[in-house]
């Protein structure tokens, strides 16, 4: 699948994978890179984390993953995915039976890990579990947990060591007539995830599940993340993604969109374009941007919205935003509207005026899609 090739110098040529469901997320092929994030609550309470995973939904989640480390885990999963809006995958780690659990309680996703989740025989019973009930599986490798031999025949964790156990892995599968899944090979090294996913993405068609491991806190989190990810999805790389914070899950799904937005990968609310601002600014552009980001949460509508200090490189962002706004003197400044120039306005006033200004031509945006879509279905009806 090929992206912006109206401007080939943006041109993404995404890699040709096979195609699978989690729940009613499909994953792959030319589906939407899929953003997933996971929850740090007790699993095993029902009313704090179904809490968390409606508030990452409405952040834009497509999918939620839950550790299940336990019965009273894999219990509370069946109320969980029964009221979940989204895909619920369920985390395993050391005990098969509760990835068993599980798939019988209405997780979407099984993610196991090679290194920990036992013998053969237990696999199997994990993919009888799956195929019975309808669940895909994530192959989840992680450098901090290889396997023994791997280690051994390695010496230390390296991309060929989590490439070589992804794909013994994959023929596990395989060889059991199981092939909806997706696979990772995470680490928290930039560098060692990097050149594994490449290796990996060269030697099999399955989705992948893009993610730069225990990344760390919010800010070095997310640059680690947008280097490690970044690259990769610029290169074609990545069918779904987890961007890994110390940090609240809803934030994680905020960075994730972000990456993939930055590459016109997804498009989801109001991409605002900003000044960092200087001695010429004719507002306040940090608090100002600080307010219209926590204003304008709500719109889901893809649209631009530019708020440029002064008028060096203001009035040239405006032209290419649905709405915009360039400082000028004297306290005001100047609104554009689909790129020209339409009124001034004072700067106590800007920052209700420009949430109202986005939200109708939100509104405008999304009648016009209605539209276009209705015109679509009877085109294909006829």
């Amino acid at each position: 699948m090929s992206v912006n090739h109206i401007r080939p110098w943006r041109t993404i040529e995404r890699r040709k994978s096979r195609q699978i469901m989690v729940g009613n997320v499909p994953v792959g092929g030319d589906a939407p890179i899929a953003v997933q994030t996971m929850t740090n609550t007790d699993s095993g309470d029902v009313k704090a984390t179904l809490e968390q995973v409606l508030a990452a939904a409405e952040a834009g989640a497509d999918i939620v993953r839950i550790s299940a480390p336990d019965v009273a885990a894999t219990t509370a999963l069946r109320e969980i995915t029964r009221e979940s809006p989204v895909p619920i995958v369920a985390d395993i780690h050391f005990h098969y039976k509760r990835a068993i659990e599980a798939a019988e309680a209405g997780a979407a996703c099984l993610r196991i890990n090679p290194g920990n989740i036992g013998d053969d025989k237990r696999v199997k019973e994990v993919i009888k579990a799956a195929k019975d009930h309808g669940c895909s599986i994530r192959i989840g490798v992680n450098a901090g947990s290889l396997e023994k031999h791997l280690l051994e025949k390695y010496g230390e964790p390296c991309p060929d060591a989590m490439v070589e156990s992804g794909l013994d892995h994959i023929k596990i599968l395989q060889d059991n007539d199981f092939h909806e899944f997706k696979i990772s090979v995470k680490a928290s090294d930039v560098f060692m995830s990097s050149a594994a996913y490449q290796m990996l993405a060269e030697a099999t068609d399955a989705p992948i599940h893009l993610g730069i491991t225990e990344a760390g806190g919010f800010v070095s989190g997310t640059i680690k993340s947008a280097i490690g990810l970044g690259q990769l999805l610029w290169m074609g790389i990545g069918d779904t993604l987890r961007v890994s914070l110390s940090a609240d899950p809803v934030e994680e799904v905020k960075v994730g969109f972000e990456i993939l937005k930055s590459l016109g990968l997804r498009h989801r609310g109001v991409n605002i374009i900003s000044c960092p601002s200087c001695a010429r600014q004719g507002f306040d552009v940090i608090k100002t941007v600080e307010a219209l980001e926590k204003r304008l949460e709500h719109i889901k509508t893809p649209m631009s919205l530019s708020i440029i200090g002064c008028v060096v490189n203001g009035p040239g962002e405006a032209l290419m935003t649905d709405v915009g706004f360039t400082g000028g003197g004297a306290g005001s400044g100047m609104v554009y509207l689909a790129g020209k120039q339409s009124h001034k306005l004072s700067n106590d006033q800007m920052i209700d005026h420009i949430v109202e200004q986005v939200e109708r031509k939100a509104e405008q945006l999304d009648a016009e899609r209605a539209t276009e879509e209705t015109a679509a279905k009877e085109t294909a009806a006829e």
